[in-house]
C-alpha cells in the first residue's frame, strides 16, 4: 500500500522518474483481452458482478494484503502446549483476508450456482483472484473442482455439495456440519510413485456402515486446513477414491495427521503438506477400484484453473511491465516508446492474449459440453493441450516481464519476484508435461471424436491468414501412420495449441492481433527463440495499447 506523502527531496537527490504505484486500477475493465474472452463466450450477463470483483482485486488494500500473506507463511500447529495433538495451521489475518474476498465473491461456488455461463464466470474470477495472490487459489480451486466427483456418490453429494458451494468463507476449524460454508481438497501422490498413482500403497479396509479406515501417507497435499479431502487408497478391487474429513461422524479429530509443511518455491501464503492417516475415517466415493476414473473429474476441473492460472499470471506480469515503462523514461523518452522495448511489450501482449482467448474458449466449453456432445469431445482434448502449453509459458513471460523492469523487478519489495517464483506451479500441479503429453496420446486413443472437434475448431478458422492455413496443412503430418507417439507427443501438443490459440483469437481479439499472433509464432521464417524479436508484419504499437492497462475498451 503506498506510503502517505513519503519524501521526495533528500539531502543529497531528489527522487523522480519513478512509476507510481500500480494500485486502485480494476483489472477487469483495464484488460481487453479478459472482457472480450468473457462476453465471446456467453459471460456478458456476468460483467457488472466481474468489474466489482476486478475493482477489489486490483485495489490498494488487496495488494497489501497479498504482500503480507506472502511474507508471513503459514506455521503448522501439531500439538497444544499441554502435547495434545492438533495438525492445525495458523495463518496470517491477511491470508484469511484474501480467502473471505475470493470465496464470498464466488471463486469456488459460482460455477454450479448461476444458471448461464458458470465457468465462464469461475474461469474470470479465477483469473483475477490469481493476479491479487496465487496462493489462496489453490484452495478454491479444489473447492470448485470436487463438485462433479462428488456427484458420483449421491449420498455425500447431497451432505457436502451444499457446503462447497455456498459463497463464503468460514475459517474455524470445527465440524463442518457447524460451518457456514466448507472447503475441499485432494491428496494424490506419494513418496514412491509421484504421478504414478496406480502404484500408491496407502490401505483402505472396510469398518462397516459403508465407512473405511485408511492407513498410509501423501507426499503432497495442499491446502491441509481444508474441511474434507478426496484421495485414493487401495482395496481389494484396486486404487478407490474415499472422502476423508478431518472430523468424525462423532465430533473427534479425524487421524488426519500433518506431518510437515512444504519449504516450497512460490506460493508461500497457501500451505502445502506432507500428510499421514493413521486409521483416518473415510467414505467411499464412486466404485472400488475406479478411484482414478471417479477422481479426474475434478482434475479435468482443476487443470482448467491451471490453464486460467497460468493466463491470469501472464497477464499480471505483463501489466506491471506495462505500467512501469509507461511511467518511466529513458533516454528522453519513455520506456514503452522505445522500438526495442516496444517489440518486447507487444510480443509478450499477444503471448498473453492468445492464453487468455484459449482459456476462456475451454470455459465456455465445459459450459456448454452438458448439452452438446461436440463441444463436451472438444473440452477432454482441448483442456491438456491448452494445460500442457499455456502453463509452459508462463514462466518465460514473467522472465521477461520482470526484466522490462531491470533491477527493480529483482528486488522482494515489488510484486516481481513473487510472480516469477509462483510461474512454475501450474505446469508441475494436476501433471507434469509429460504426463499431459501422454494423457494427450491416451485421449486420442480412446475417444477418437475428441479429436474431431478439435480439428473442427481449427480448420473452421481457415483462410484468415496465410501463416495459419499453413500450419493447419502441417498438422495433417502428425496423423500419419507412426507420426504420433510418446518421443513427439509434446511437439504434437505445442503444434495443436497454436492452432487453437489462433483459432480462439479469431474470434476475439481484432484483426491486427489475430495477424499479429500468427505472422509471429506460425509464419516458418520468424525462427527466433526469445521475445522480442518479432520480424513479421506486426502492428506492434495497436498491440501494445491495447494490452496497456489504463483503458476500458475491448
Amino acid at each position: 500500500m503506498t506510503s502517505f506523502r513519503p519524501h521526495t527531496e533528500l539531502q543529497t537527490h531528489d527522487v523522480t522518474n519513478q512509476p507510481p504505484p500500480f494500485e486502485d486500477v480494476n483489472i477487469f475493465e483495464t484488460d481487453a483481452a479478459l472482457k472480450t474472452g468473457v462476453t465471446k463466450n456467453a459471460g456478458g450477463l456476468h460483467v457488472d458482478r466481474l468489474s466489482g470483483f476486478g475493482a477489489r482485486c486490483g485495489s490498494a488494500e488487496v495488494i497489501e494484503w497479498a504482500r503480507q500473506a506472502n511474507k508471513n507463511p503459514p506455521q503448522l500447529k501439531s500439538h497444544d502446549r499441554y502435547g495434545h495433538r492438533l495438525d492445525e495451521i495458523e495463518f496470517h489475518p491477511a491470508y484469511h483476508a484474501l480467502m473471505d474476498l475470493g470465496f464470498s465473491a464466488g471463486v469456488a461456488a459460482g460455477a454450479w450456482t448461476v444458471d448461464e455461463a458458470g465457468h465462464v464466470l469461475h474461469s474470470a474470477l479465477m483469473y483475477m483472484m490469481g493476479q491479487a495472490d496465487g496462493g489462496v487459489c489453490c484452495p478454491m480451486s479444489m473447492s470448485y473442482a470436487v463438485v462433479p466427483a462428488l456427484r458420483h456418490e449421491p449420498e455425500i453429494a447431497k451432505e457436502w455439495e451444499p457446503r462447497v458451494t455456498t459463497a463464503s468463507y468460514d475459517p474455524r476449524f470445527i465440524p463442518s456440519t457447524d460451518k457456514r460454508a466448507a472447503t475441499m481438497g485432494m491428496a494424490m501422490t506419494e513418496k514412491q510413485g509421484g504421478s504414478d498413482i496406480r502404484a500408491n500403497t496407502t490401505r483402505a479396509t472396510p469398518i462397516g456402515d459403508g465407512a473405511y479406515e485408511l492407513i498410509g501417507h501423501k507426499w503432497f497435499c495442499s491446502a491441509p486446513m481444508c474441511d474434507a479431502f478426496l484421495t485414493l487408497a487401495q482395496t481389494e478391487a484396486g486404487v478407490t477414491c474415499f472422502l476423508v474429513p478431518r472430523w468424525r461422524p462423532d465430533g473427534t479429530r479425524n487421524a488426519f495427521h500433518i506431518m510437515r509443511l512444504k519449504d516450497k518455491l512460490g506460493d508461500r501464503s497457501n500451505a502445502s503438506s506432507e500428510i499421514e492417516y493413521a486409521h483416518a475415517w473415510a467414505r467411499r466415493v464412486g466404485e472400488e477400484g475406479r478411484g482414478v476414473k471417479t477422481i479426474i473429474d475434478m482434475v479435468q476441473h482443476t487443470r482448467l484453473d491451471c490453464v486460467v492460472g497460468s493466463a491470469g499470471g501472464m497477464r499480471a506480469a505483463l501489466a506491471q511491465a506495462l505500467w512501469h515503462t509507461e511511467h518511466r523514461n529513458a533516454f528522453q523518452k519513455k520506456l514503452i516508446d522505445q522500438p526495442a522495448m516496444t517489440a518486447v511489450l507487444a510480443d509478450l501482449a499477444l503471448e498473453t492474449e492468445g492464453a487468455t482467448a484459449l482459456a476462456f474458449r475451454l470455459a465456455g466449453a465445459f459450459d456448454a459440453a452438458q448439452t452438446d456432445e461436440s463441444e463436451a469431445a472438444f473440452m477432454r482434448l482441448a483442456t491438456p493441450i491448452a494445460k500442457y502449453w499455456i502453463c509452459k509459458r508462463q514462466p518465460g513471460v514473467v522472465y521477461e516481464a520482470l526484466e522490462c523492469h531491470g533491477g527493480a523487478g529483482f528486488v522482494e519489495e515489488g510484486p516481481m519476484a513473487r510472480y516469477y517464483r509462483t510461474a512454475p506451479l501450474n505446469a508441475i500441479w494436476e501433471g507434469s508435461g509429460n504426463v499431459i503429453a501422454l494423457d494427450i496420446l491416451r485421449a486420442l486413443h480412446r475417444e477418437p471424436d475428441c479429436l474431431d472437434a478439435v480439428r473442427s475448431e481449427i480448420t473452421g478458422a481457415k483462410r484468415a491468414n496465410v501463416h495459419f492455413d499453413h500450419h493447419i496443412t502441417l498438422l495433417d503430418g502428425w496423423f500419419k501412420p507412426g507420426a504420433l507417439n510418446e518421443g513427439t507427443a509434446r511437439a504434437f501438443a505445442e503444434d495443436m495449441a497454436l492452432a487453437l490459440e489462433a483459432a480462439a483469437l479469431l474470434k476475439t481479439a481484432p484483426d491486427y492481433v489475430f495477424d499479429g499472433f500468427c505472422n509471429a509464432r506460425l509464419d516458418p521464417e520468424n525462427t527466433s527463440l526469445a521475445y522480442g524479436a518479432l520480424t513479421g508484419k506486426l502492428d506492434i504499437r495497436k498491440i501494445v495499447e491495447r494490452a496497456i492497462p489504463h483503458a476500458s475498451s475491448a
